[in-house]
């Protein structure tokens, strides 16, 4: 997939192109639908499948960090839009000057002159530009103005709501995180390089775990987690791991961790970068009376660990 920042950066791979546009957060099922659509319609009609989206997010920019956490940040999400088969991907710089730019000025700037676009596919309730006034009313009479078709998908109903990154993120907070592949189509995953902890995991309770360095923004419920882990240049299997996110009441951590014990596994990794994959809450974070009872409760997290992610509903 080309990555590109202008639509200028594609001119040499487009003489026409199917577009779609959003912000993607989490490339859940519904966005899924989307992108599928236009790679579909792309090969039909032999035109460059393309998805626009922004960075940052234009909410972080128009109402500052007063924002939910983000489902994916902008690697993953590039991960996961070229899984899918997409040539290109525009991502635009969003700055204020954009957000204040007229609907009808972003459609003949970045759409119909810059990707020559002659088919645009939106979401059911997709709308953009100051006043969010590029809706699909807009959008349908613009294309008749300028030559492209313009298709509305529905939304994807599953349990009997709208699939949307609202609903994603409120399960993933919930700590529900078994439920979430129904929904994200995957376990939802965070990733960091290991760093230095705080020495307690291999001397102290004799089960060594992997720090992470936070990057992500959206974080389980704190817990005790059955969790797949991924660290492509040690392994190429994902390795059953345990993980505990939260602040270790039990020796009183004032910020937020994440520590994955790898099961079976005993290679120094650190500085490496850890995909954890979160597939079931095994329990609360609770404070114990000392060592002894914390290790002998991590053994059971350990061992209910193993059978979860020995199910083939847990695989990944």
């Amino acid at each position: 997939m080309i990555v590109a920042k202008d639509p200028k950066e594609l001119a040499e791979s487009l003489s026409a192109s199917c577009v779609t546009i959003g912000n993607f957060d989490g490339v859940h099922k519904g966005h899924q639908k989307l992108i599928s659509r236009v790679i579909q319609r792309g090969a039909k009609l032999s035109m460059l499948s393309v998805v626009v989206t922004f960075e940052p997010h234009p909410l972080r920019v128009i109402t500052g960090k007063k924002t939910p956490p983000f489902i994916t940040l902008i690697e993953q999400k590039l991960e996961l839009i070229s899984a899918m088969g997409v040539e290109a991907c525009l991502v635009l710089p969003f700055d204020k000057a954009m957000a204040a730019m007229p609907p009808e000025e972003f459609v003949k700037q970045y759409l119909v002159d810059g990707l020559a676009m002659k088919d645009l596919v939106i979401g059911y309730d997709y709308a953009f530009g100051k006043g969010r006034r590029g809706d699909h009313t807009l959008l349908r009479a613009l294309g008749e103005e300028y030559g492209y078709s313009l298709e509305r998908l529905d939304p994807v109903i599953i349990d009997g709501a709208v699939v949307s990154s609202t609903r994603i993120r409120d399960m993933v907070q919930a700590g529900n995180v078994w439920d979430v592949p129904n929904l994200l189509g995957r376990f939802y995953q965070i990733r960091g390089r290991v760093i230095e902890g705080f020495g307690r995991g291999a001397s102290l309770l004799g089960f060594p775990t992997a720090n992470l360095e936070l990057q992500d923004e959206l974080f389980p419920k704190p817990g005790v987690y059955a969790v797949w882990v991924q660290c492509p240049e040690l392994s190429e299997l994902p390795l059953m791991a345990v993980a505990n996110i939260g602040f270790n009441p039990t020796f009183g951590n004032e910020r937020l961790s994440v520590e994955a014990h790898i099961l079976d596994f005993k290679k120094d990794i650190y500085g490496q970068e850890l995909k954890i994959h979160f597939v079931q809450r095994i329990r609360d974070e609770r404070k114990f009376s000392g060592p002894q009872d914390l290790v002998a409760r991590i053994r059971e997290d350990v061992s209910l660990g193993r059978e979860i992610l020995s199910a083939p509903e847990a695989l990944i």
